[in-house]
């Protein structure tokens, strides 16, 4: 029993760990927004982890080419809206917004992905998950306004928050797909021939911006997105699903904020403001209200 329930507390702590690890890289892409191209972190970073990965997937990939050749479309797709379109467009809105900003946004994913599902899956939201958006969606706006709504006729102004709230979007798709095909090929290598179609997607975008030298001020921070955020966490929250359940692993998505917050406050001097407070605190209450299912009972009527 003692052995049981020490598995089980370390379970809960890896996708606290996944987290914190991901909102260090929302940190991060703020951080090298001074001194490297979106374009460039974004295709380093990947190249990073397919370096990484590859020595240790290729040959399982090879004896899996006809699996893969199967799903070819569907890898190419996950890759474009969970690797692409998603990071690529934060860390274009990492040089107009705060780090803090983009954390809070980021946990609109589960929002975004009950509306995705509605359109994809044909899953029709009940009404806990249509407050639960509203209310966050409210919430969202008083963050993006910074308590003000008239400034939100001031588009100019909320650049970085606009683009930060298109890059969760496509990323709800990314989920939402994922939901929706349920390929059977291991975890792994999935992730690691996504990477491999990012890298080819990279391509056009390096022709016309040209790609940024690695350099002291960014060789850490390049490094840090290719192993840890892509790999190490990504492990660590399927290990959490397998222990605990994708559920209960789903709500520690929303310490999120939280973590990116503390982060930026005391790395890059961000402050944290009422707004900040109210706003999170108006979003993550509808996020949870959005979960909540109905009684069998309120089912059948």
């Amino acid at each position: 029993m003692n052995i049981k329930a020490q598995a089980q507390w370390w379970a809960f702590c890896l996708p606290v760990i996944a987290v914190l690890i991901w909102s260090m890289n929302i940190a991060v892409t703020r951080y090298v927004a001074d001194y490297i191209s979106p374009v460039s972190i974004s295709f380093y970073r990947w190249f990073v982890a397919f370096i990484i990965l590859t020595p240790f997937m290729f040959v399982k990939v090879w004896k899996q080419r006809h699996l893969i050749r199967q799903h070819f479309t569907q890898f190419a797709v996950l890759s474009a809206f969970g690797m692409v379109l998603y990071q690529g467009l934060a860390y274009s809105a990492s040089h107009y917004t705060t780090a803090t900003n983009m954390g809070i946004i980021n946990a609109f994913i589960p929002v975004f992905t009950i509306f995705v599902s509605m359109a994809i899956l044909k899953e029709i939201p009940n009404r806990f998950a249509v407050i639960g958006s509203l209310l966050s969606f409210i919430g969202l706006l008083y963050v993006m306004a910074q308590g003000n709504f008239a400034s939100l006729l001031q588009l100019g102004g909320h650049w970085g928050d606009i683009v930060m709230v298109f890059a969760v979007f496509f990323y709800a798709f990314y989920g939402v797909f994922l939901k929706k095909w349920q390929l059977q090929i291991p975890l792994l290598i999935s992730l690691y021939i996504q990477i491999g179609f990012t890298l080819v997607y990279h391509l056009p975008f390096i022709l016309w911006f040209g790609l940024d030298p690695i350099t002291p001020e960014n060789a850490a921070s390049v490094f840090y997105a290719g192993a840890f955020p892509s790999l190490v966490a990504p492990l660590l929250w399927m290990m959490a699903v397998q222990y605990i359940g994708p559920n209960r692993t789903s709500i520690f998505m929303n310490l999120m904020p939280v973590f990116t917050a503390i982060i930026a406050y005391f790395w890059l001097k961000e402050a944290w403001t009422i707004y900040h407070t109210i706003g999170g605190v108006i979003i993550l209450s509808g996020i949870v209200l959005a979960q909540k299912k109905l009684k069998p009972a309120s089912l059948s009527q």
